[in-house]
């Protein structure tokens, strides 16, 4: 099984990157503006991306402002059964945010485009993350 794994540096509150990747108001501004969310372990998070089919992910562990996994129960077909990870690590005056991406069945050209994305992902949430910390 292959697996996308990224890290990006956020200087920001653990706290305010968490609450960016679990509550609407966050992940509306990183990835999509349609979408269902709910920080509960069992929740099933829907994103819409204008695509025949909608993402969903359950929710399967929630460790505040240190861990985040969830499991895709349906979308593109590459995508299901496949897990992502968000784990947040304090590094000097950064939290350090490591994404995977894992239980692909092989490396596509679908993975590909997908590790693309998720890059570009991290970098919104750092943009996003660093410009609202003080509000």
């Amino acid at each position: 099984m292959e697996t996308i794994q990224l890290i990006n540096y956020i200087k920001a509150p653990a706290s305010h990157i968490y609450r960016t990747l679990t509550l609407e108001a966050g992940l509306s501004q990183i990835w999509t503006k349609k979408l269902k969310v709910e920080p509960i372990v069992g929740f099933i998070n829907e994103f819409d991306f204008n695509e025949p089919e909608i993402t969903k992910m359950e929710i399967l562990e929630l460790c505040p402002d240190k861990y985040i996994l969830w499991k895709c129960i349906e979308s593109d077909k590459e995508w299901l059964e496949t897990i992502v990870s968000f784990e947040l690590f304090q590094r000097k005056d950064k939290i350090a945010v490591v994404l995977k991406h894992s239980n692909w069945k092989s490396i596509t050209e679908y993975y590909q485009w997908c590790n693309y994305n998720w890059a570009m992902f991290l970098q919104r949430l750092k943009y996003y993350c660093e410009e609202t910390v003080n509000r």
